[in-house]
């Protein structure tokens, strides 16, 4: 589990394939902060951009791990078949706060910037979500975009998705990766986990 509060940004350095299919996935290597792997070991989860991986190698003196990602998860996300820079965040221990939102780090689908420009000290951002999770969108709900806990301030529905719009305040364009976004980007989504539990329960009512 993961809580969509980013702890480093770092950048994919290198991507190697894993075999010759398109089958076949890739090998990431990330370069990270110093430091940031201190309390990192092999088997443990980081989330890349909001996608949980299992860190698979470690080299602590040059602040890069590797990870595998299969072909499935490279056609589900977005941002993770190239060089680049990335979220991370590390998995939630049990004395953590919570200071975002529960994250299971799985991504439920891929959405579309339609704006993102400054506004007084901060920045908006609009994104285009599938129509399919418009359902689970709601104005003051949470939703995490590319790994970061964010709050939707309006959501407006049209026959092409449910665009909802966020407002970004300096802390976070300084200490996430989102200020490289630019229209026309996409962007991984995941919606509030309490959303899909409220859908399974209301579904089982209306089934009785």
């Amino acid at each position: 589990m993961f809580t969509g509060i980013i702890t480093g940004v770092g950048h994919i350095t290198e991507v190697n394939t894993l075999g010759e299919s398109t089958a076949h996935g890739k090998r990431l290597t990330i370069q990270c902060p110093a430091g940031y792997l201190d309390d990192v070991g092999l088997g443990d989860s980081i989330a890349l951009n909001g996608a949980c991986m299992t860190v698979t190698t470690i080299d602590a003196a040059a602040h890069t791990f590797t990870i595998d990602i299969s072909a499935e998860s490279l056609n589900k996300t977005s941002g993770l078949n190239t060089t680049g820079t990335i979220n991370l965040e590390k998995a939630l221990r049990a004395n953590d706060r919570l200071g975002g939102h529960l994250v299971s780090g799985h991504v439920d689908g891929l959405g579309c910037v339609t704006h993102f420009a400054e506004v007084g000290e901060s920045w908006e951002l609009r994104i285009l979500a599938p129509q399919e999770l418009a359902k689970y969108l709601a104005f003051k709900g949470s939703i995490t975009v590319n790994g970061v806990s964010l709050t939707v301030n309006r959501i407006n529905d049209t026959s092409q998705g449910c665009e909802i719009s966020i407002n970004l305040i300096p802390h976070t364009i300084t200490n996430t990766a989102l200020h490289c976004l630019q229209a026309g980007a996409n962007v991984n989504l995941e919606i509030d986990l309490i959303a899909r539990y409220c859908e399974r329960m209301l579904d089982s009512v209306k089934s009785k």
